[in-house]
């Protein structure tokens, strides 16, 4: 890899690494139970306002195993992202520090999706892997700043520093202007900058005693 932000060597890649089939499948199973109870998996494992009367710390980090019960795009467009990209990222990271990053952004997400729930008010839910999947591909550009990457919706080629840039700036223009509502754009932007921050602290100089 030769980006400075990373500090590691490749490693043997399959066509899906470990940790990326695990959150794969574990994101499945919660999608079946989902489906079965909807009501008590979103009470209890999606992430609520903290003044709402549902919150508990623990939804920090289960919401993002939790998707939109009722569209199959929510997690299929996830899922489909995190193989594209977690199968290039964790081979390269490895297990443990794949797992910290991703972990890492999906509370990050979190964190921010509460301060700004919390400025807005509401009492709203926020489900799904998009702040972990926002972390992934940040870790993406940042290895392949020119790697192509064909958009699905417009199909046009763009370089993944340009797509990661662009997709910044449109969640960002679009969290405040208050467009496009029921998305968690704030939580894509935390996940960005967590996953940004983590990399950063990985990366820098360790003094020798």
């Amino acid at each position: 890899m030769n980006s400075p932000i990373y500090n590691m060597r490749p490693r043997r890649q399959g066509s899906i690494p470990d940790v990326v089939f695990v959150l794969l499948v574990a994101n499945g199973l919660l999608y079946a139970l989902e489906r079965f109870s909807p009501n008590f998996m979103i009470a209890t494992f999606g992430l609520w306002p903290v003044d709402s009367g549902y919150f508990r710390p623990w939804q920090l980090l289960t919401y993002g195993f939790l998707h939109d019960v009722y569209s199959l795009y929510h997690i299929g467009f996830n899922m489909l992202g995190l193989w594209m990209f977690g199968r290039h990222i964790e081979p390269m990271m490895g297990t443990q520090r794949f797992i910290t990053y991703y972990l890492t952004c999906v509370v990050g997400a979190g964190f921010i999706q509460l301060l700004v729930a919390g400025l807005q008010g509401g009492e709203y839910y926020t489900v799904g892997a998009s702040g972990g999947l926002m972390g992934i591909l940040l870790a993406y550009a940042i290895a392949f700043p020119n790697q192509t990457i064909m958009l699905l919706i417009p199909p046009i080629p763009m370089k993944a520093k340009y797509f990661v840039l662009l997709f910044a700036l449109a969640s960002l223009v679009l969290g405040v202007s208050g467009r496009a509502a029921g998305v968690a754009h704030f939580a894509h932007l935390g996940g960005m900058l967590f996953g940004f921050l983590l990399l950063n602290y990985w990366n820098r100089p360790r003094r020798r005693g």
